[in-house]
């Protein structure tokens, strides 16, 4: 593909990171491709999606260098433009990154030369009954070890009132939507609605939704489940309910989970990716909705996910299933997959050679 610009968002606080940046933009002057930083903290302020992507000339390509954090924040970038993302990895529990540093330059030759599949994520949306808003005070509970925040998302120009759909707010989530309490010791109270329809009312630490991306950051974490990252759902998890039911409830992509405040519940924070973005009162309710378009990431081939599963999680064996020998390896197979079967996506054996067609 033609890659003309290249919008670079790096890990400030590696290194590593920081000569590797230097290192693509040398790639870039060789193969006469603009290079743009995209420095979300300048002037001791960060900037909206569209604000970053607007001075860095509409990328067509996003590289990160660092962890799923510097992704995330690519990924916010890309969505915006609909541009495509890569990851150089830096991290060291990450699912989001593609390519160790050892491979930028080949990624990079692999883009240009069109060598790469592009794997769509889904990702989330929001409305809501209210433009969100961060209070002044709460600048001094989250700054210390993150930087200034994010703006609250602003109102999209053609849905500044939406009834009682709400109303439509510019942000998009790679990971998750979170609801949490404000107060240490008072949990927030939230009827959560499923396509329309009331499931329960919470009374919880937090309430998120994920997307099968996400599942394995905070919902796992909360003891939702894995999803793989090809599928597509809404993963609603509570975080330490104050009930008997605390199982996370998988919705599909075409059916939004609503997260209303109820009256007698004390605040509620908003972070999207991690990233505050407002406050609820009670009465106040968010929508979070399956986003109408996927970001693009870059693959250099396909993707072992439950290889990564196993090896970052470090999945051991049950003991007892180990003193019944070791489990056979029955795939990835190594010869060609029967017709019937040719439609499977399973990752590269060993050898190098896929393992379906």
């Amino acid at each position: 593909m033609t890659v003309s610009r290249i919008g670079l968002v790096v890990h400030g606080g590696r290194e590593e990171a920081v000569r590797a940046a230097d290192s693509v933009r040398t790639w870039c002057a060789a193969q006469a491709v603009q290079c743009t930083d995209i420095d979300v903290w300048n002037e001791g302020e960060r900037h909206s999606a569209s604000d970053e992507v607007e001075s860095a000339g509409d990328p067509d390509l996003i590289v990160t260098l660092g962890g799923d954090g510097t992704f995330l924040r690519g990924a916010r970038l890309a969505a915006e433009h609909d541009a495509l993302v890569l990851g150089v990895d830096f991290g060291r529990v990450g699912f989001l990154t593609e390519v160790p540093v050892t491979m930028m330059h080949a990624a990079l030759d692999a883009v240009r030369e069109d060598r790469i599949t592009v794997e769509n994520r889904m990702m989330l949306t929001m409305r809501a009954s209210c433009p969100l808003k961060v209070p002044q005070d709460m600048e001094a509970l989250v700054r210390y070890g993150r930087g200034p925040l994010l703006p609250p998302p602003r109102v999209r120009a053609d849905c500044t009132s939406g009834g009682e759909w709400g109303i439509a707010l510019h942000v998009t989530a790679l990971n998750d939507v979170v609801l949490e309490k404000l107060s240490r010791d008072r949990q927030v109270s939230v009827g959560v609605y499923l396509a329309g329809r009331l499931l329960a009312a919470y009374s919880a630490d937090a309430l998120l939704v994920a997307t099968p991306t996400g599942s394995t950051a905070y919902s796992f974490a909360a003891g939702g489940p894995v999803v793989s990252p090809r599928a597509e759902g809404l993963v609603f998890t509570p975080v330490a309910p104050h009930m008997a039911f605390n199982r996370s409830v998988v919705a599909a992509p075409d059916e939004p989970i609503g997260l209303r405040v109820l009256e007698r519940s004390g605040q509620a924070a908003v972070s999207v990716d991690g990233q505050l973005r407002g406050v609820l009162d009670p009465g106040d309710w968010i929508g979070v909705y399956a986003a109408p378009r996927p970001l693009r990431a870059v693959r250099l081939g396909p993707m072992d996910f439950y290889g990564r599963l196993r090896e970052r999680m470090r999945l051991t064996d049950a003991p007892a299933a180990v003193a019944d020998g070791c489990a056979v390896p029955l795939w990835p197979a190594t010869t060609p997959p029967p017709q019937d079967l040719a439609h499977l996506a399973l990752p590269a054996t060993p050898g190098g050679e896929a393992g379906a067609h």
